[in-house]
């Protein structure tokens, strides 16, 4: 069954399943003298970096109203370019290399460095209880913590389309962006409505509402990037 679904899928031949455009990173000078896991690992380093960057270009949503529509100033979720770095990450490393990413990013806030976002004191928060923690036994989930999930989940699934070539077209790119973004905000804002014990109605106001004007500018980007390099490539490759 997987295999079916894998050929159903596929938007590239048999030959080019599983490359992505951070095989095509390395200068070709430095990939002829590296072995194959040091160039992953360059690679995996810098998509944990780029997801790191996007924590920091952070700020809280004010309060703002757009006529009959009031949004509350946003005491739990930041507004970050994190999303974007991870859906890039994905796209750009492939499913492996793209959860190898992430959980590195992970990791290193979970062992105390500052690099998840910014909370309302605007000090970016670490460790594992930004996540989840255990108090008087019970399970105390982090706000945002469900973002942080979601982006493995979402980093692989768009990592695994890239291998399988949605990336190379523009209509292809931003199919595999939207289905990666749904999965961020379906896992975080159902974290977060069970951390902050909100409503649904709630839950979407602070955790989804507030982020889609910016979130589909990002998205759209992403999924532009991905073919204009594709064809960059091409046009390389040309002139070897």
């Amino acid at each position: 069954m997987g295999t079916v679904t894998a050929i159903q899928l596929r938007r590239v031949p048999t030959l080019e399943l599983g490359l992505t455009l951070g095989d095509f990173l390395i200068p070709i000078r430095v990939g002829e003298r590296a072995a194959i896991w040091q160039r992953n690992l360059l690679l995996i380093v810098g998509g944990a970096l780029l997801i790191t960057l996007g924590a920091y270009v952070s700020f809280n949503v004010p309060a703002f109203a757009i006529g009959n529509l009031y949004v509350p100033a946003n005491a739990y979720v930041p507004l970050t370019l994190q999303t974007f770095g991870v859906l890039f990450t994905g796209a750009l490393l492939g499913a492996r290399r793209g959860i190898a990413a992430i959980g590195l990013y992970l990791v290193i806030g979970i062992l105390g460095f500052p690099v998840f976002a910014a909370g309302a004191d605007g000090v970016h928060a670490s460790g594992l209880d930004t996540i989840a923690t255990m108090d008087g036994g019970h399970i105390v989930l982090g706000a945002t913590g469900g973002y942080l999930i979601g982006f493995l989940l979402a980093g692989a699934l768009v990592g695994r389309l890239a291998e399988l070539g949605w990336d190379r077209r523009l209509r292809g790119s931003i199919a595999a962006m939207v289905i990666g973004s749904a999965i961020i905000y379906a896992v975080g804002v159902t974290w977060l409505a069970m951390a902050a014990n909100l409503g649904a109605g709630d839950a979407l106001q602070y955790g989804l509402y507030p982020f889609l004007p910016g979130d589909i500018l990002k998205l759209l980007v992403a999924a532009g990037l991905l073919p204009i390099g594709w064809r960059l490539v091409a046009r390389r490759d040309h002139f070897l």
